[in-house]
């Protein structure tokens, strides 16, 4: 008896882009949703800052936890299965936190929503670094450009349509439904399978992989500076007012998402070394830039440099975890998105801390000396 050969993985393709950029869009779509609703939940909820704070930790852990296990998955079950779970737990997730109240019930849905997100995140690069190889051309900060544009979409749809009169539940609704005919348009094309290497289902990550890792961790630690500190500073130590304080991350937020979108063209023209090496100059004399001089016009200037420099570092690491060959791409990618993710979570803690013992000045000037150090090591990293 001849026995049936198994079936070849499907090639990616014109179909397999498009769907990937599309679980782009909606990993991006799904975390911005949130920041509108945040302010509803404490009030709903009747909690300080302090208690806030820590509740919002219960999204990185389910994030981080859900990472590598993502990975893992998907190579068993493929990107097309883990991709759909993920963002069903988002679409489960999101009417939960916009009606709960109790402190249990925020926990679980917390939660809920951080193992949607991190599944989600994950397994899309995952699924971009296939298809980019499979493309043979450089595609992955265009990719990474939809998740910018599906935030911005999120956070100001969201926060329209409660502008608008509706309550969160209705407005978490109408993201739900826009999610889910997302996924229904992406899903026949999402890949089937999920790694085209074989190798254990997780690992410590070492190497090139550990190198690149720390190398993301300093690009997202500098965006959560920006995200969560930038607003502080310009009304405390620039005296701008506080209903125009947002204008820093806004500033940041343009540049990032304009040169992702733009990126994979300065991919190919400069290439991955000189992005890494002019990104985090670029990087690091922004932030410089908006901390040491006195004019808040200038700190705009300073963090929309930010966003252009650390707008394709990112996308290009993708890349070269995806070339490498000490670890398989099922465990790698979600490690140095996992690395990434701790950046996030970890910024504002540590500058906090820092702006504690020092000043806020003092903690946006080592942050640009790590982003310096990151420029350098675009010569030492081979892409």
């Amino acid at each position: 008896m001849t026995a049936i050969p198994t079936p070849a993985p499907v090639v990616p393709g014109r179909l397999e882009q498009m769907s990937t950029r599309i679980a782009f869009f909606i990993a991006g779509f799904g975390i911005a949703a949130w920041a509108p609703l945040v302010p509803y939940a404490k009030a709903r909820a009747n909690l300080n800052e302090g208690t806030l704070g820590l509740l919002l930790l219960c999204l990185g852990v389910g994030s981080i936890i859900a990472m590598p296990a993502a990975g893992a998955l998907a190579s068993r079950y493929g990107c097309r299965r883990v991709l759909s779970a993920g963002t069903l737990m988002i679409c489960l997730a999101l009417p939960m936190l916009a009606t709960v109240s109790s402190i249990p019930l925020l926990i679980a849905g917390l939660f809920l929503f951080g193992a949607g997100l991190g599944t989600v995140d994950s397994t899309v690069n995952l699924q971009a670094v296939i298809v980019e190889r499979a493309s043979g051309k450089t595609m992955m900060s265009g990719f990474h450009g939809l998740f910018s544009l599906g935030g911005i979409v999120g956070a100001a749809g969201v926060s329209g349509l409660l502008g608008l009169g509706l309550s969160p539940l209705q407005a978490t609704l109408v993201v739900v439904i826009i999610m889910a005919v997302a996924l229904f348009k992406a899903a026949p094309h999402l890949l089937p399978y999920g790694s085209e290497s074989s190798g254990p289902a997780f690992a410590v990550p070492h190497g090139v992989v550990l190198f690149i890792g720390c190398l993301c961790f300093i690009v997202f630690l500098a965006e959560g500076a920006v995200l969560d500190w930038s607003a502080v500073f310009l009304s405390a130590e620039r005296g701008l007012d506080e209903a125009y304080a947002g204008l820093g991350y806004a500033a940041f937020a343009l540049t990032m998402t304009a040169g992702r979108l733009t990126g994979d063209a300065i991919v190919r023209r400069l290439g991955a070394t000189l992005v890494i090496v002019i990104g985090g100059a670029l990087a690091c004399a922004g932030l410089l830039l908006a901390t040491l001089l006195p004019a808040w016009e200038t700190a705009l200037l300073g963090y929309a440099l930010v966003g252009a420099g650390c707008s394709n570092i990112v996308p290009v690491l993708y890349t070269a975890v995806g070339r490498q060959k000490v670890m398989p791409e099922h465990i790698a990618v979600p490690a140095i998105t996992t690395l990434g993710y701790a950046g996030i979570l970890a910024g504002p803690a540590m500058i906090g801390f820092i702006a504690h013992g020092s000043s806020l000045s003092t903690a946006f000037v080592l942050i640009a000396v790590l982003l310096a150090a990151v420029a350098i090591s675009g010569r030492i990293l081979k892409v």
